[in-house]
């Protein structure tokens, strides 16, 4: 008995802080191929495990130099998405996912996901 996210996860093939982030990065004004959704996939399972690697540190929200590095990864990692995101779409997809890291990461591998009982 599996909720309808949980079934989204198995589908994708991806975890529920993954399919979070995929959800942003699919937008509803962009047709992608079967090919393209893999590369997007592959982008976010990139960022994410870079991001708690390298950038989310104790208390990096707290620090200016810290959220800066955050952002940069995300935008250096997110202009390889597919050519249909380009000039606006692209920066208000880096915003939705800065954003989304910001308030589900807080650092020294505490998030929401923790919390809710999910791995990862």
């Amino acid at each position: 008995a599996l909720d309808v996210e949980e079934q989204r996860t198995l589908a994708e093939q991806l975890s529920e802080e993954e399919l979070a982030l995929f959800d942003l990065l699919i937008q509803p004004s962009v047709t992608l191929s079967k090919a393209e959704e893999a590369q997007i996939k592959a982008i976010v399972r990139e960022l994410l495990a870079t991001l708690k690697r390298e950038q989310l540190v104790l208390d990096w929200r707290k620090k200016r130099q810290a959220r800066a590095n955050v952002q940069v990864a995300i935008e250096s990692r997110l202009t390889t998405l597919p050519s249909s995101y380009n000039g606006d779409l692209l920066h208000q997809t880096c915003v939705a996912v800065y954003q989304h890291i910001y308030d589900a990461y807080y650092g020294a591998g505490l998030s929401i996901y923790q919390r809710l009982g999910a791995s990862g």
